[in-house]
């Protein structure tokens, strides 16, 4: 049983990824082999819209993102973990997020794993940014714990914040405790509902007329 946390922070050392930790130690106490992955030191380039993956389901960006790939797919849990920024996720989430567009094809390869997600913020944004990885999940068909937030700004500041890192700890927890149930979708939903419906009613993306 194999725990992913990827820290999408460009700080090393910063609030999200001692955040992070606590949930992989929590993941530990269960029993599961966890890593932590941090994005900021890689180097992972935009997606150029080129849909390429549509038709060889792979990216055809040769980058660190390969890596990454390797460890998502092999992973049984995954974490994913951001500080704020104006109102939503860094910029190393984005990127990431978007290239896993090549894991859904040609069907969803991220299915059946188990997500959470950890936001640090300053105040406002961990809420929606939550949000944004909730929908990610369940388009993917993951299944999802409880997710963890903290309050922080400055770097280290986040271990005052007893909730937070109480919560983390207890995802970190919950996600493996999961895992060991063994849930599964569907096996008739191997695509996102958009696709599934186009293959099986033949339906549009947008009404005629």
């Amino acid at each position: 049983m194999y725990i992913l946390g990827i820290v999408c922070s460009p700080r090393k050392g910063g609030n999200t990824e001692i955040l992070m930790r606590e949930a992989l130690v929590g993941a530990n106490e269960e029993g599961a082999e966890t890593e932590l992955l941090t994005i900021g030191d890689k180097d992972i380039k935009p997606c150029d819209a080129c849909l390429s993956c549509q038709k060889t389901g792979e990216c055809h960006i040769k980058d660190d993102m390969q890596m990454v790939y390797e460890k998502m797919l092999n992973a049984d849990g995954i974490i994913l973990g951001t500080p704020v920024y104006l109102w939503t996720m860094s910029a190393q989430a984005k990127i990431l997020l978007d290239r896993t567009y090549a894991l859904r094809y040609p069907n969803l390869k991220l299915a059946n794993k188990v997500g959470g997600a950890l936001a640090v913020a300053g105040r406002d944004g961990a809420v929606g940014t939550l949000n944004i990885f909730q929908r990610y999940f369940a388009n993917s068909h993951m299944f999802t714990v409880d997710f963890a937030d903290g309050l922080a700004g400055e770097k280290g500041a986040i271990i005052k914040d007893k909730r937070g890192m109480k919560s983390a700890y207890e995802m970190g927890r919950q996600i493996t405790l999961l895992i060991k149930q063994k849930p599964k979708f569907p096996e008739e939903f191997d695509l996102p509902l958009y696709r599934f419906l186009k293959r099986k009613y033949k339906t549009s993306d947008y009404p005629d007329g």
